[in-house]
């Protein structure tokens, strides 16, 4: 069975306030002393302190996926606690915040490379990694991914507080995201050597300072053998990133069948990707977005629920489709994590409440 991992960013904060605290190293340092630094699942240093990554192993089962996950999360908010802290899975901080850039010379090139991008980017993604069978075949899955990918972030959205006020955007992550240069969807490739020669090109520019700032919205692992997608916000619910992880793997395993089966990628010019993209980041699940199927506007449950049934026969065939079925009907019944913390801050018109309530979340 084609295994599927997760990689989940959380903000590190200070209870009452909310306000971010730059406290990673401090975490990770802990964690190392203890002597369980191998303990799964791993944690590890992100761009900026204020933030923490969980990685997840990859698993076949979709519930053992969900343990890990939330093991995850459980082990950060222990090493927090340490340190009076705690963590919370939110994409963007609400409350304004200077970020301190996590220490080495990779992160001060970066610095020195993209000056105010790097010093304000302080946004935590949900990263899926998908097992293939070659690289080959990962290119075929990447070409045939594109307009379906903003429908996962739309159901992923939880960033809609920006600098201590509402962006108008359901995920403003994306906006952020989207400074970098190599960020955003791609054309297909058609071959895995054609894939290598733009990423050999990009980094020949001098933009990027290595291959692990190619940010294309869906790439091959330069680690694992997988492709790994990462257009999603961190997921407020780990019950969301469980149901993302499900949509996504079928999603793959469905590209791969097309690719097997002879079938031309969907041939969709870019400006219009990122245009879907820029709706799935407006507007999440409470608007207008573009149907993956064919391009026009429609209800975002109407284009969750295409790729519902475009990845249907592959959840069949895993024995998913109880399981990803159930989290998608409360996932559309609750919304998502920006719907979430847009209804805490009317309640109680405050920052520190959205951010207490998504610690408790997490």
């Amino acid at each position: 069975m084609r295994t599927v991992g997760v990689e989940e960013e959380l903000l590190i904060v200070q209870p009452g306030t909310g306000n971010p605290l730059p406290l990673a190293a401090q975490m990770l340092a802990r964690h190392e002393r203890s002597g369980h630094q191998q303990r799964i699942p791993p944690l590890s240093a992100e761009l900026q302190q204020e933030q923490i990554e969980c990685a997840s192993q990859p698993h076949a089962s979709l519930e053992e996926l969900g343990r890990d996950i939330a093991g995850g999360r459980a082990l950060a908010g222990s090493l927090a606690a340490e340190f009076g802290a705690e963590v919370a899975a939110l994409a963007s901080s609400p409350l304004p915040v200077t970020p301190h850039t996590s220490a080495g010379s990779r992160n001060d090139a970066m610095t020195d490379q993209f000056g105010l991008t790097t010093r304000e980017q302080l946004t935590c993604g949900c990263h899926v990694h998908v097992a293939v069978e070659s690289d080959e075949e990962g290119v075929a899955v990447l070409d045939r991914l594109g307009p379906w990918l903003p429908v996962l972030a739309a159901l992923s959205t939880n960033s809609p507080f920006w600098k201590g006020s509402d962006s108008g955007y359901a995920s403003f992550r994306i906006q952020a995201w989207s400074r970098w240069p190599t960020s955003g969807p791609t054309a297909p490739f058609g071959s895995a050597r054609a894939y290598r020669t733009l990423v050999d090109e990009l980094i020949t520019s001098g933009v990027p300072l290595d291959r692990g700032m190619i940010y294309f919205d869906a790439r091959l692992s330069e680690r694992f053998p997988t492709v790994e997608i990462r257009v999603a916000d961190v997921c407020l619910d780990a019950d969301d990133a469980v149901l993302l992880a499900g949509l996504t793997r079928s999603l793959v395993e469905t590209a791969a069948e097309d690719a097997r089966r002879g079938r031309t990628p969907p041939d969709i010019p870019v400006p219009l990707l990122r245009l879907s993209s820029w709706r799935a980041s407006r507007w999440g699940l409470d608007g207008l977005l573009m149907h993956p199927g064919d391009g026009r506007l429609c209800p975002a449950p109407e284009a969750v629920a295409a790729l519902h049934r475009h990845v249907f026969p592959a959840l069949e065939r895993r024995g998913d489709e109880d399981l990803v079925g159930e989290l998608l009907s409360r996932a559309l019944a609750r919304g998502n994590g920006a719907r979430r913390q847009r209804t805490v801050f009317r309640r109680s018109g405050s920052l520190a409440a959205v951010v207490a309530d998504a610690v408790a979340a997490t």
